[in-house]
């Protein structure tokens, strides 16, 4: 099961003066149980959730500049130079680490990552979860991501973008749940979404 999405901001230049990771776009599937015996007040929970995805995100930003630092490749080297045609996501910097039991969730949880450019996508997994269909999932994500909703091009604002975000989520994770897809099977969910957002 896939606890929770995030898109992000990465400032992956060592030494770069760009601003603080921020989260862009979050999801989370299983909210984690509140231990407070009154029960669970909506908006601290809301919060706590934020600044968990927050550590994350800033997890991930850390991995991408140790990433870069270890290939001995520049930043502009990572930058994958998007044409208007297809784009090969194979060479985008990517990974996974595992978040020990309290830091930040309350269970052990595994994160998978990849970096596009100055956005960061991130799935945070049950730690027995399949991470080659965790993989394949995120890059499917982000593809549509790509494809549909423009996310780099100039102008394009994630945060105005949530509803058709949640769409492409609905179809290749449908509540939190990995899906084994198959060609055949993802070009109908990519005609799908296209529907969907209008295309």
């Amino acid at each position: 099961m896939v606890h929770a999405f995030a898109i992000h901001t990465l400032c992956c230049r060592s030494g770069d003066e760009a601003g603080p990771c921020r989260v862009l776009y979050s999801k989370v599937f299983s909210p984690e149980r509140s231990e407070d015996a009154r029960g669970p007040d909506p908006e601290k929970e809301r919060l706590l959730q934020k600044e968990k995805i927050l550590a994350v995100a800033r997890q991930v930003d850390s991995t991408c500049k140790l990433y870069q630092q270890a290939s001995g490749k520049s930043h502009s080297e990572h930058l994958i130079q998007l044409p208007d045609e297809s784009v090969s996501l194979q060479d985008a910097p990517s990974g996974f680490f595992r978040l020990p039991l309290g830091d930040p969730f309350s269970e052990d949880k595994t994160v998978l990552w990849l970096g596009v450019q100055s956005l960061g996508f991130a799935l945070v997994c049950d730690p027995h979860e399949n991470l080659m269909l965790a993989e394949s999932t995120l890059r499917l994500l982000v593809r549509s991501f790509l494809d549909h909703l423009k996310l780099l091009s100039s102008g394009s604002d994630i945060l105005l973008k949530a509803d058709r975000t949640e769409v492409i989520l609905g179809k290749f994770l449908p509540h939190g749940q990995l899906l084994f897809l198959n060609d055949q099977f993802v070009v109908g969910l990519e005609r799908e979404i296209g529907a969907s957002l209008g295309k």
